[in-house]
């Protein structure tokens, strides 16, 4: 299984982790992709970052959500609510991400079922995010917990599976590409 490290500023500051740290375990742990995700920040302060993480780390590099920051890193990841703040129409949204997001960058979107995967089987993304798998610290909001289904809805997908929400470095999946863990990394 390969390892997607999520490093949530978040829960960097509420474990009193530096941002060096945690790339250092991703590097250890042989992450092959790094998202970087601050909801609370401003656009400088992501960008900031991004450029630091840039300079210490060799994998991909996504941002979540700051689309307007692709230039700084090899693609985006967004979130099924975000998209609908650019488009209530999904598939539209994605589409205009598109446009920004050129075919040389990755475009990386989250689903929670069976339908969110189905209908981004249409779209112009590169990987999926799916879950959540179990209940996670790095989100407040999870009410649709997968649980052993995750498996069997990521096989559904034709775009390569990203396991999302407390995930564990010991959590194996048949149709997952990439384990995505954020505060497993650091216990």
């Amino acid at each position: 299984m390969k390892l997607y490290a999520l490093c949530d500023q978040d829960m960097l500051d509420n474990k009193e982790v530096p941002l060096e740290t945690f790339i250092d375990i991703a590097k250890k742990s042989n992450a092959e992709i790094m998202q970087y995700r601050n909801k609370s920040a401003d656009v400088d302060f992501i960008k900031e970052q991004l450029i630091k993480i840039r300079k210490l780390y060799d994998g991909f590099l996504i941002v979540n959500d700051a689309y307007e920051l692709v230039a700084f890193c090899d693609g985006v990841h967004v979130g099924q609510e975000d998209l609908k703040a650019i488009d209530e129409d999904v598939e539209k949204a994605v589409k205009i991400l598109r446009t920004v997001i050129k075919k040389d960058k990755i475009l990386g979107i989250s689903t929670h079922n069976e339908r969110e995967v189905l209908q981004a089987n249409a779209m112009d993304v590169n990987y999926i995010g799916l879950g959540a798998y179990r209940n996670t610290s790095t989100k407040e909001d999870v009410t649709n917990i997968l649980g052993a289904k995750l498996d069997l809805i990521a096989s559904k997908s034709k775009h390569p599976v990203a396991a999302i929400g407390g995930v564990k470095l010991t959590d194996s999946f048949h149709h997952v590409a990439y384990n995505v863990i954020g505060s497993g990394l650091l216990q």
